[in-house]
Parts: C-alpha cells; structure tokens; sequence
C-alpha cells in the first residue's frame, strides 16, 4: 500500500517540504494543486496520520504530489508498529 504524499518546494530552501496525505486528503487536492499555486491560495491538508497542517502556496515554488515511498519518514507519516512481523 502507498502513501500518497505532497511535496513542496519553498523559495529559499535546497530541501523539499513533503507531507503524508490522508486518502481523503490527497483527493480533496487532486487536480487542484495547479489552481492552488496560480492563486496563492492557503489550504489546509489532511496527513496520514490524522494531523493537519497548512500551507499558503504563495510561497511555494513548485508543488506536485506523489507516491511517498516504503518506510520513509516525513510530515504526517503513521507510526510503525515495534518489534519484527508486525504490518
């Protein structure tokens, strides 16, 4: 299973922002992402982990979302389980 993920790149920073998206949350910004960025729009998103978080796009460089890979760790990721065998 996938986590999808919005990554964002700020004016001023080498390193992109990324954010786990919800399943309801990477919905809710699909197709909008382009709209977002050509207003400035201020959104608030729905994370994976049942967090939120906001972001004004008008300091956003770039924006795109993708498929956040296996056990990586970034903003709104769910925690693991401990321990061996455990999915």
């Amino acid at each position: 299973m996938t986590t999808p993920a919005l990554v964002l790149h700020l004016t001023g920073n080498t390193e992109p922002v990324i954010f786990a998206l919800s399943e309801g949350g990477a919905k809710a910004l699909a197709g909008r992402v382009d709209k977002l960025m050509g207003s400035g729009a201020v959104e608030k998103l729905e994370l994976a982990d049942g967090t939120t978080a906001v972001v004004n796009f008008g300091h956003v460089v770039t924006a795109h979302v993708e498929d956040l890979p296996p056990h990586t760790k970034v903003y709104g990721t769910k925690a693991r389980a401990a321990g061996l065998g455990h999915h």
